[in-house]
C-alpha cells in the first residue's frame, strides 16, 4: 500500500490533475518535502485503494499558500485522510503508545479503557490532567449504569434493547483495547 499511496500523492501533486500542478509548500526544502511525502505516504499506507484516489483528488481540489498554488501541509492531509478514511484503532501509533504506557494499563486494570480509547479517537491527542478526570468520571457513569443493569438482570428484569446495545459496544471498546495493548506490548518486544 505504501507505493499505491506514494503514486497517489505524486498524481495530487500535479503529474496527473491536468490544471492544478501544485509546488512544494514555501517553508520547505525540497529534501523536507520529499522527507514529508515519504512520512506521509507511510501513515496513509492503511488506506484502500478508492479512498487513496479520493484523497489525491481533494488534495488537488484544495491547495494550501497563499496563492492557492502549493501542495497543503502533511497535517491537513492527514486530517482529510481520517475524514475519508480512518485509521482502525489498532494502526494508530499513538493508540499504541498510550495502551503501552502506564497510562493505558491503569485505564485497563481500571475498567476505564473504554473511555480512554473514546477520548483518543476523538481529540488524537495524549490525554492529561483534566482530560483524565472527566474520561473516569465517563466511565464511572458508564460503570453505574452496567452494575443497575446487573441487578435488573439478577432480579429476572430485562434492560431495554437500547441498554443491551450501550452494554455490547462498551465489552468490544474494551476487547478492541486490550487488543490494541497486546499489540503495542507485542512490537516492544
Amino acid at each position: 500500500m505504501f507505493t499505491t499511496a506514494w503514486a497517489t500523492l505524486k498524481a495530487a501533486r500535479g503529474q496527473g490533475f491536468d490544471p492544478a500542478r501544485l509546488a512544494k509548500p514555501s517553508s520547505l526544502t525540497v529534501a523536507q518535502f520529499d522527507a514529508m511525502l515519504a512520512d506521509l505516504c507511510s501513515k496513509l499506507a492503511y488506506m484502500s485503494a478508492l479512498n487513496l484516489q479520493a484523497l489525491a483528488e481533494q488534495v488537488a481540489n484544495l491547495p494550501g499558500g497563499k496563492g492557492q498554488d502549493r501542495f497543503p501541509i502533511a497535517t491537513r492531509i492527514l486530517g482529510w485522510a481520517a475524514e475519508i478514511q480512518p485509521p482502525a484503532d489498532d494502526a494508530s501509533p499513538l493508540f499504541r503508545a498510550v495502551f503501552a504506557h502506564a497510562l493505558g494499563q491503569q485505564a485497563l486494570v481500571e475498567g476505564w479503557a473504554p473511555e480512554l480509547l473514546g477520548e483518543l479517537r476523538r481529540t488524537r491527542l495524549w490525554p492529561k490532567g483534566y482530560d483524565l478526570r472527566l474520561i473516569q468520571e465517563r466511565a464511572a457513569e458508564a460503570r453505574r449504569r452496567i452494575t443497575k443493569q446487573d441487578e435488573q438482570l439478577a432480579r429476572g428484569q430485562g434492560i431495554s434493547d437500547a441498554e443491551r446495545a450501550f452494554r455490547d459496544r462498551r465489552d468490544q471498546a474494551e476487547t478492541r483495547c486490550r487488543r490494541i495493548a497486546a499489540l503495542a506490548c507485542e512490537a516492544a518486544s
